[in-house]
């Protein structure tokens, strides 16, 4: 039988992107098979490293904080995603975030429609 699991992160894990996430629900936290769903803090100052998913869309809903998204193949392009807001990226689209408080973290929840926390996170070099 399938059950109904609370999941409260108690460590922080360092990602491919070069950001701490809190792991939430994913296939190896609670068997899901189609989701996953983490708690990003992006720390003052600080970016994430160019990359791209493979094969899955991510949906990002910002808490706290200003994040500017760089993203196509040459990070030509930029969004600002504020607290409140929701950014969707679709797969295999080259991006990285930025914390644009030099005081403050930025803090999000990123879902994703695949179970695996990092396993299909590539990095990206940018030409």
């Amino acid at each position: 039988m399938q059950e109904v699991r609370a999941i409260r992160p108690d460590r922080e894990v360092l990602t491919r992107q070069r950001l701490p996430y809190f792991v939430g629900i994913s296939g190896q936290t609670v068997g899901a098979s189609g989701l996953s769903m983490h708690l990003v803090t992006i720390p003052p100052g600080a970016r994430s490293e160019p990359h791209c998913h493979v094969g899955y869309e991510t949906g990002i809903y910002v808490l706290e904080g200003r994040v500017l998204t760089r993203w196509g193949a040459r990070l030509e392009n930029e969004v600002i995603s504020e607290a409140g807001e929701f950014l969707f990226v679709p797969p295999g689209v080259p991006h990285e975030a930025v914390n644009l408080s030099a005081t403050e973290a930025a803090r999000a929840v990123v879902a994703r429609n695949h179970p695996a926390e990092q396993d299909q996170v590539q990095p990206y070099v940018v030409e």
